[in-house]
């Protein structure tokens, strides 16, 4: 019952891609930025100056617990990735709106 369609690849194992790796290893440094600047859906480049104004913030553990959810609840979050990312910044956002109301 087995087909090779449901046999394990190594991430290695691409398919033979069209990349020419070749031509990228080539790339100077110059040709990177021309490249990331002519871009126009590339987010900017960054220098020392953009990390010297920079604040480094490490976020608080997350707590671990266990939650009863309505099925069609957690069925509609596990649509997307990171599902309880998602459902932490909705209720996170809940919580903000109801300190500032008071």
């Amino acid at each position: 019952m087995s087909s090779d369609s449901s046999k394990k690849r190594s991430s290695a194992d691409n398919g033979g891609g069209s990349t020419d790796w070749a031509a990228f290893d080539a790339l100077t440094d110059e040709e990177i930025e021309a490249a990331v600047r002519d871009d126009p859906d590339a987010p900017p480049i960054v220098d020392a100056s953009w990390f010297a104004g920079a604040t480094l913030v490490i976020p608080k553990p997350k707590a671990q617990i266990s939650i009863r959810l309505d099925t069609d609840v957690l069925e509609h979050f596990r649509k997307y990735p990171r599902y309880q990312t998602r459902i932490n910044a909705i209720l996170r956002a809940v919580m903000e709106h109801e300190k500032k109301a008071g």
